[in-house]
């Protein structure tokens, strides 16, 4: 009989793909590759070893609306996974972001009595909304792992053990971007100016968020016809952007990897993106940009009246005052997204009020000896233990 470790792995989505491609480096690392990975994920945990149990685009939804026609396919994934865990019996079960998934697999699970540590990787934003499910949360998982030291004083106080390992975007591979490598790579001269497109990860941000960003670099590109317009795509939306921009009548370059993804943020003179973890890394990067959202009306309704902070961009959530612009339903409109966007390329007062914010974020996100990916595999080989 194997003695290596058995781990269960469940990320939904891309962000939480690339946190636990990260988490199963260090856990090989920590156990000299005496270990074995279950469950799901994308292609970076795919590359570390794990064979996904089903694709996660299945689930790359978002909004309160958008979700509800996809709600029997689902449960179906739900029991999936559940039966999938209680067939291999794991050491241990690691939930990763994306908690309305991830909540109904632990809750099944706990309900089965099976005596297998469960914990989850990265805390909902209950100080966003939802601040009930702090005091639920403990039901259903033994640990939660979180990015950011203010969020432990949620979950403590009602009875759930919460360990702070810091933000992901310490580690991302941003840091060590290279401009100079991605120019080379693709014959790019050096009086181009690149302009990064991040329409997000899921399916409705993509169809939502697309047309109105290649809009508005169709009337940056009248003005500048030196700019260049590089879209960095992840696996779950590269058919969807690839088939939007194919008649595209601009200067547009899609590249698919996670090193050319990187290496492009870096070479860019500004990005229009999606609100989400792309942004801090752009932030990491010191790369100036605005992020821009657009949800259903019921979606963003429900949501107004739930809400408890002033921000959406962690950037400016950290620093409690708005350095990156954020354009939020109709202010996501062509004149705003093209308004800052010049003014970046102006590299005026502006463009130099924004990279002084952004050496703010990286003291607030805070560099240790351990990255997150490693304190996350402590933590979790303590609860094996």
């Amino acid at each position: 009989m194997s003695n290596r470790l058995k781990i269960y792995l469940i990320a939904g989505e891309p962000s939480g793909d690339a946190l636990g491609g990260r988490l199963m480096s260090a856990m090989k690392k920590k156990t000299k590759g005496n270990i074995e990975f279950f469950g799901l994920g994308g292609e970076n945990m795919e590359s570390e070893g794990l064979k996904s149990i089903f694709d996660i685009s299945e689930l790359s939804i978002m909004g309160i609306a958008e979700v509800i026609p996809s709600i029997p396919r689902v449960l179906k994934r739900i029991k999936q996974t559940v039966d999938d865990i209680l067939r291999i019996h794991p050491d241990i079960v690691v939930t990763i972001d994306s908690w309305s998934f991830a909540s109904r697999v632990q809750e099944k699970l706990r309900a089965k009595k099976v005596n297998i540590p469960q914990v989850h990787y990265v805390a909902p934003q209950v100080w966003a909304w939802k601040k009930k499910r702090a005091k639920t949360m403990h039901k259903y998982v033994d640990c939660l792992l979180t990015l950011l030291p203010y969020e432990a004083k949620y979950f403590i106080p009602h009875g759930l053990k919460t360990v702070f390992v810091g933000h992901p975007v310490i580690e991302s591979p941003i840091a060590k971007g290279n401009k100079e490598n991605f120019r080379k790579k693709y014959n790019i001269s050096k009086d181009k100016k690149i302009i990064c497109i991040l329409p997000g990860s899921r399916h409705n941000e993509v169809a939502t968020l697309l047309p109105i960003f290649l809009n508005s670099a169709q009337k940056l590109y009248e003005n500048h016809p030196d700019l260049l317009f590089v879209i960095p795509t992840v696996r779950t939306v590269e058919k969807r952007i690839k088939k939007m921009t194919s008649d595209c009548n601009l200067p547009i370059l899609l590249v698919e990897s996670s090193v050319d993804r990187h290496n492009a943020m870096c070479a860019a003179e500004s990005a229009i993106a999606a609100s989400g973890t792309v942004a801090l890394e752009l932030a990491i990067a010191n790369v100036p940009h605005i992020i821009g959202y657009q949800v259903s009306a019921l979606t963003a309704f429900i949501v107004k009246h739930l809400m408890h902070i002033k921000f959406v961009n962690l950037s400016n959530i950290l620093l409690n005052r708005e350095i990156v612009p954020e354009l939020l339903q109709k202010d996501c409109n062509i004149e705003n997204i093209v308004k800052y966007t010049e003014l970046f390329l102006q590299k005026g007062d502006f463009y130099q009020h924004q990279l002084l914010g952004f050496n703010d974020v990286r003291k607030a996100l805070g560099f240790g000896e351990q990255t997150p990916s490693e304190k996350a595999a402590d933590a979790i080989f303590e609860l094996i233990k």
